[in-house]
Formats: structure tokens, sequence, C-alpha cells
């Protein structure tokens, strides 16, 4: 078994957990190879705006040696937070972070992604590549196979690769679950000229406004978008079952209309006015508790270890998964006493928060003053 300075270490995900998981093993002389399906950075769209936490999110920065350039970055006046009375618009709930406060700044994912990209060495992430499966006996070496038909020989492989995770299989049979919530996300542009209202009923943060079955979660990113969650308790196939196509935006948007029909013209404005099409994106989460049997040459950190609903967890859990795992290779002389030691922190702190938030997906639409939290679904 190889020592982690000598392995072949291969992270699949350039998301933010696989993307802070190379930073710091680089920082610390180890070699590392990142594989992402899309075919460049700029592929696709990153999502929407990040809370990360002081008490997670930003240790994991700190070990990057990235901190200070994150609060350049960061947004702390997105700390805001709204909660708007569906029927009339009114603000119930306020916060307003004081001067200074940095406990949850925002940035949006892309901004965060550029950050993390720009600080590895070049060459570090291998675009284009899709996986397709993880093979070879877990002592190792592995092989990973990619869609185009070529393969990589690993010591270690690292499944950053998200709810839907390849990496997974090689050592779980789960499968993410419905939760019997679904989002589906508009986009605002030029909100402060072109929707000013929107503007004004959102503030500088984020606004929450549901009635038990329903809500609207509308979040500021940085020049002047701004994204809207409508949140509803439907089965997953709902715009079908509907005879619509998610491409279909003026057909969505009536029934949303109607779907709403008791809420608030300001609040209504938010299905009604967006830029461009709605985006389906129905809440999956994984079994509760997800683990497995210790494998010493694969692991896994983020969504592809514990995908649970967007309740305020889920980047930052991310990014203390890959410190704890970079630093733990670092610190030992074996990848297997690494991944040891990094599953043995990692796994119950995820068994602890799945349970938390088994069966709290249906909160989203609750009245509590709290939104989707860090990132939305992905």
């Amino acid at each position: 078994m190889p020592s982690p300075a000598a392995a072949r270490i291969a992270v699949v995900g350039a998301g933010p957990g696989g993307l802070t998981c190379a930073r710091i093993l680089q920082r610390h002389g180890i070699d590392v190879t990142v594989y992402d399906r899309d075919p460049g950075p700029g592929a696709r769209d990153q999502g929407g705006s990040l809370d990360l936490h002081e008490d997670d999110g930003q240790i994991a920065l700190r070990e990057a040696g990235l901190l200070a350039e994150f609060h350049r970055l960061s947004r702390p006046e997105g700390q805001e937070m709204r909660q708007l009375d569906h029927a009339t618009g009114a603000i119930g709930f306020h916060h307003v972070p004081a001067e200074g406060e940095r406990f949850t700044p925002e940035i949006d994912r892309g901004h965060l992604r550029e950050l993390l990209l720009d600080s590895l060495r070049p060459g570090t992430v291998r675009w284009g590549c899709a996986l397709r499966s993880v093979e070879g006996p877990a002592e190792g070496p592995r092989r990973l196979r990619f869609a185009d038909g070529t393969t990589v020989e690993a010591d270690l492989v690292v499944g950053a690769d998200g709810a839907w995770s390849t990496v997974r299989r090689a050592v779980s049979d789960a499968v993410p679950r419905y939760t019997g919530i679904s989002f589906l996300e508009a986009w605002f542009h030029g909100t402060d000229d072109r929707h000013a209202g929107i503007a004004e009923l959102v503030g500088l943060g984020s606004a929450l406004a549901a009635d038990g079955e329903r809500g609207l979660f509308a979040q500021r990113n940085s020049g002047g978008h701004l994204r809207v969650y409508v949140m509803q308790r439907v089965a997953a196939d709902w715009i079908a079952r509907a005879g619509l196509t998610a491409e279909d935006t003026d057909g969505i948007r009536a029934l949303l209309l109607d779907r709403y029909r008791a809420w608030s013209p300001g609040l209504r404005r938010l299905l009604s006015d967006n830029d461009g099409p709605y985006v389906d994106r129905p809440l999956y989460a994984l079994p509760v508790p997800h683990t497995w049997e210790p494998d010493p040459t694969v692991t896994l950190l983020g969504d592809a270890a514990h995908l649970m609903p967007p309740l305020g967890v889920g980047v930052n859990l991310a990014l203390l998964d890959a410190a704890e795992l970079a630093l733990a290779l670092a610190g030992h002389h074996t990848v297997a006493d690494a991944l040891r030691a990094y599953e043995k922190t990692m796994l119950p702190r995820s068994t602890r928060m799945q349970h938390a938030l088994d069966g709290h997906a249906q909160d989203l639409l609750s009245a509590d003053p709290h939104g989707p939290g860090d990132d939305g679904p992905r």
C-alpha cells in the first residue's frame, strides 16, 4: 500500500468539495488529479449563492489558504433574511446582519469555483472525463473507466461527484430517494433596474414565504442577478402529469399562478416576471444512515457520501469533508490509515446530520424563517 505522497490520487468531481480537497493536498506537497465530466469550467451554470459558515466551510478555506480571498469576494450583506407573509407580502421575521458579521457570508457558487480552480497547479483538472465505472480490486490499483473509453489507474479514488455519484457504486448500493418536495428554479437579471419591485421585496439577501404546501425562496446573487426557488409538495414528475414539458414556460407559469392564486400580488410576480425558462429540480436524499464498509482505495465526500435536503449544510459539510480527508492523507503513512481516520470522524458526523434532517424537507414549506440554505438543490 503506497504512502499518500507516492499514491496516484484521483478526485472525481470538480465541485467545491473536490477542488478544496485537491487544493489542500497540493499545499501539503501531495500530487492529485481531478476528473470532471464537464467539457470545461464554463460549460454550464454553477448554481446559486452559497452561505459558507464560520464553523465549517470557512475552516476548510482557511486550511486551503483562501479565507482572505473568500472574504474579499463574499457578500456579507447577503446574510440578510426576510420571512414574508404569503397572503400579504408583509415582513415578519427580519434578520439584518450586524456590521462586521461574517458568520455566513454569501458567495456565488461560480465565484467560489473560480477561486478554487485558480489556486490549483495548471493541469490539475482534466475536463471532459465522464466516469462510467470504478473497477479493480479493493486493495488496488483501481481503474477509472470513462465514457470515451479511456482508462486511468489510481491508488485512491475520491468520490466528490455529487448526488448521482458514480464512485459511490464502488462502495455502496444506496440510491437517492425523492423527498416529496420539488423545486422549480427561476432567474431574474438586472434586478435593481428591471425588477425594482422584486428587488425591494427581497432586500439584499434572501426572502422566504410559505403556506404549508408551497413556498417561494428568493435569493440575491452577485451582478444584479436573483434566483427564485418555487417549492411544492408534488410528485417528482408533476410537470409531465400536468401534460407539460420543462420547456413549456408559458404553460408552467399559468399552472403556478393558479396554484398560488391566494398569494399576494407582489409575491406572485416571482412566478410571472422571471427572465427565461424555469429549471425543474426535484429534491432527493440518500437513505438514512448512509455508511459503507471501509475500503482502502475508495472514499466519498459531500453529497456523494451524505446527500440531504438543502437545509443549510450541504456545501459546508462538503468543504469540511474535503479538508479533513486531505489533512488525514497528509498526516498518515498509508492511504488506508488515512481513510480510516477520515471516515471515523466524517461518517458519525454525517449520520447525526442525516438523522436530524431526515423527513424535514417539508420544513422548506413551513413558516419557519429558514430557507433552502446554502446552495439549493443540484
